[in-house]
């Protein structure tokens, strides 16, 4: 479809043009339209999809029609992080540039005072983490008599940070009568309660997961559990790396990654949750510009994170949920460029290693590296107890079994 069919007002329809959008994405094709009738909306879509598009578009279009005049905020765009804070600000200001419409971004990290005045002044929409929203109402800088439209955008992650108590108390604040839309990667049922508690006989919208570009060259590098650093060390070492973004998934575990890294004279930044804003940015920008050849990241501080030129992804813990295989090698690869995904593997994460393979339709190719001693034995503080070595004891052939499959 394209965006002149659809049921936009004529400034807005010249807006999007002037933007170069012509074809809308299969999420923008059936959520717009819903979303322009005033429909609460469940979606089902992954970042890339163009699903920011989809609920911004009916929310601006209902703006420009309101004559109410008000400095409340008439719109809320709740996102889990900071970064996909000012990534959707971003993308709401290019529509909104040449109307009166004000977009004001609030998230931790950042200094207070600014975001106090913003408000103050009067704002249309506030693209906001559930955290800092919620510090700028117990302060009383915000007022949500006007509200006519929330987003919960990215709801799955919002979840998995503990948002929910923040997220309630937000909605509780608000007038029951509004437009909801909440876009998530996947409906768990947490997801579907959510809905059920805070829309009202919503439109449902599901998107098929988008497959990883045929250009990503995968690869599985099975390894023991004590010899991942050193294996990622090597891997730096041997292939011709231009940048490099590895995937943590715990904040503990990026520092220890990070230190040793740096230990041996490579150029790495750091970001993850207890990063100051201005950390992040500094890290974010010294990768873009070549001065870090590698960045080490726990999924949810990526999450929306979109840099040019990232010739390899490494997995370093494969990702609980198989949707975050696909995103996190989606940063290589980029704007038709070639780009390799490497996931290191052990024996714990055979049933992941399933699950992910299961989504893609298709075995993900095992490799070793070339010259790599993976027969290094356990150090003492690594090795298991006694009774867990039992155990293993009983199960030594469904073991060497898992270890074959995996290789």
């Amino acid at each position: 479809m394209r965006f002149t069919e659809l049921d936009l007002s004529k400034p807005l329809q010249k807006t999007i043009s002037g933007l170069g959008y012509e074809e809308t994405t299969p999420v923008q094709t059936q959520a717009i339209s819903p979303g322009l009738q005033g429909r609460d909306i469940v979606g089902c879509a992954q970042t890339g999809t163009g699903k920011t598009l989809a609920f911004l578009l009916p929310a601006l279009e209902r703006l420009l029609q309101d004559r109410t005049k008000t400095r409340n905020p008439r719109v809320v765009v709740l996102e889990p992080t900071r970064e996909l804070a000012i990534q959707v600000a971003g993308e709401a200001q290019k529509p909104t540039a040449h109307t009166s419409l004000r977009v004001v971004t609030v998230y931790g990290g950042a200094g207070m005072k600014k975001q106090i005045d913003k408000l103050r002044r009067g704002v249309d929409i506030v693209v906001a983490t559930p955290g800092r929203l919620m510090d700028h109402m117990r302060r009383k800088n915000v007022n949500f008599r006007d509200l006519q439209v929330l987003v919960l955008d990215e709801a799955d992650r919002m979840l998995d940070m503990g948002f929910l108590p923040d997220i309630k108390k937000i909605i509780s604040q608000m007038p029951r009568q509004r437009q909801t839309m909440l876009y998530s990667a996947t409906i768990p049922p947490t997801i579907l309660g959510l809905a059920r508690q805070f829309l009202h006989d919503p439109v449902h919208i599901e998107i098929a997961m988008a497959q990883p570009p045929e250009a990503i060259q995968q690869a599985l590098y099975p390894v023991p559990k004590h010899l991942k650093l050193q294996l990622l060390m090597a891997i730096l070492e041997q292939m011709e790396i231009d940048s490099m973004l590895v995937f943590t998934r715990t904040k503990q575990e990026a520092d220890v990654v990070t230190r040793q890294l740096r230990q041996t004279k490579v150029a790495v930044a750091c970001i993850h949750g207890d990063f100051k804003q201005r950390d992040r940015i500094s890290a974010l920008e010294g990768f873009r510009s070549g001065k870090h050849r590698v960045l080490v990241a726990t999924n949810i501080a990526a999450r929306g994170l979109d840099v040019e030129g990232i010739s390899h992804v490494i997995n370093y813990d494969v990702p609980e949920h198989p949707e975050d295989y696909v995103h996190r090698i989606g940063r290589t690869a980029r704007y038709e460029a070639e780009g390799n995904a490497i996931t290191l593997v052990t024996l714990d994460d055979t049933r992941l290693i399933h699950r992910i393979e299961y989504l893609l339709g298709h075995k993900i190719k095992r490799e070793t590296l070339p010259g790599f001693d993976y027969d290094v034995p356990t150090p003492s503080w690594a090795r298991p107890s006694a009774k867990t070595l039992m155990q293993q004891a009983t199960q030594s052939q469904s073991l060497a079994d898992r270890w074959r499959a995996m290789c």
